[in-house]
């Protein structure tokens, strides 16, 4: 009965919220109904061109990592009481070879995580993954200038593995709790289906799909980066008939079932918050290059010279807005032709790829918003630190 009526309750504030949505928001405002476009586009963008090709895939490798990983084997390397360095730099590379943006890469952490990685070595994967990004770092040295781009790659590389030592220190006996817990545990196999080489070929088929089939065009002399586009879809299609091959030769059907349904169980727990987080993040802030309900003036103005409040509104904007892969450049570029200081300008390179509205509210579904907000607060206060360092000094 206390349920029915709780349950009741939230039904009645969500209603009371929808009518007073309605009722004050001046839908007639050019401002209003321009930034609601924008959040339907963004939302229509986002599903055109990273769902398919970028969350399909990461949410299939997720329910693998959950249903074949060998969890003692990821508590040996990644968790609480592993080697740090080993962990560490398992997580930070790892997610290096994965360029992936700050959504994509949300069901992969989910993934380790949940396979019993530690809090800190899966935060270090959840940030390398798209602040590290090979192809981005070299296109920053390239188009913004070397300084830059070298600042980019010592921040990312330097960030991945500090956030996640604090956060390990931090929420260190909550961390290692978690291992005593029996739940952890359930999907635990004794004896593996299957060797160590087949696990690897089967996984990196998965990842080799996911980065070959995004694999953007460099602008500029970088003739091997253009030379994989060109012929991504034929690496891309070879990686896949390698996961077919796999998965007749070595797979029953009562594990494709399951890794089926794992996969669908990330998609039905992510997908909602990341479709949500998209609209708001689109009405706030609108697209690249368009205007939401916050002018993008006002963004402009605030991040001129270096003071530290500049860096500060740079890396907050920055873990806010969506940046899909590789996208931050220009639009750094063009901001930087609009006035924007290079400090304020390393600290959005440093916060804005590993963060976005969509991904916060993901994250602090999975891991609650204590952690989240650790988390978050982390990347921007040393975004900020790096952002007025370099400003200064170099």
């Amino acid at each position: 009965m206390i349920i029915k009526f709780l349950s009741n309750n939230r039904k009645l504030l969500l209603f009371a919220g929808i009518f007073a949505f309605a009722y004050f928001v001046p839908f007639e405002s050019a401002i209003v109904s321009g930034a609601i476009t924008e959040a339907f586009i963004m939302l229509s963008d986002y599903a055109r061109e990273h769902v398919l090709l970028c969350l399909v895939p990461a949410f299939f490798i997720a329910g693998a990592i959950t249903v074949f990983l060998n969890q003692q084997a990821v508590i040996k390397y990644l968790g609480p009481k592993s080697n740090k360095f080993i962990a560490y730099s398992v997580a930070s590379f790892s997610g290096a070879i994965l360029a992936v943006c700050s959504c994509t890469v949300l069901p992969l952490f989910k993934g380790i995580y949940k396979k019993g990685a530690g809090l800190g070595p899966a935060v270090s994967f959840l940030y390398s993954g798209p602040a590290i990004n090979i192809l981005a770092i070299v296109l920053s040295a390239k188009i913004l200038g070397f300084k830059l781009g070298a600042a980019r790659t010592i921040g990312a590389i330097s960030f991945a593995f500090i956030i996640g030592l604090i956060m390990h220190f931090i929420f260190r006996k909550e961390d290692e709790a978690r291992l005593t817990d029996d739940r952890m545990f359930k999907n635990i196999d004794a004896d593996m289906p299957r060797n160590l080489f087949q696990n690897v070929l089967y996984m990196a088929s998965m990842i080799g799909i996911l980065v070959f089939a995004n694999w953007a065009p460099a602008k500029g002399s970088l003739a091997v980066w253009d030379f994989i586009f060109h012929y991504k879809w034929f690496i891309a299609g070879a990686f896949a008939l390698l996961l077919v091959f796999s998965l007749i030769k070595w797979f029953k059907k009562n594990e494709l079932k399951e890794w089926t349904v794992s996969t669908r169980d990330f998609a039905l727990q992510i997908l909602p918050l990341l479709f949500g987080g998209v609209l708001v993040s689109g009405f706030l802030l609108g697209r690249p290059g368009h205007e939401g309900i916050i002018p993008s003036e006002w963004i402009s103005s605030l991040v001129g010279g270096n003071s530290l409040f500049s860096n500060f509104f740079a890396s907050l904007s920055g873990a806010l807005m969506y940046f899909a892969t590789l996208t931050e450049i220009p639009i750094l570029q063009g901001l930087i032709g609009s006035g924007m200081g290079e400090g304020p300008a390393l600290a959005l390179l440093l916060a804005g790829p590993s963060l976005s509205l969509p991904s916060i509210i993901v994250i602090g579904h999975e891991l609650g918003w204590r952690k989240t907000s650790v988390y978050v607060a982390l990347v921007v206060f040393m975004s900020t630190l790096a952002g007025w360092i370099f400003g200064t000094f170099i």
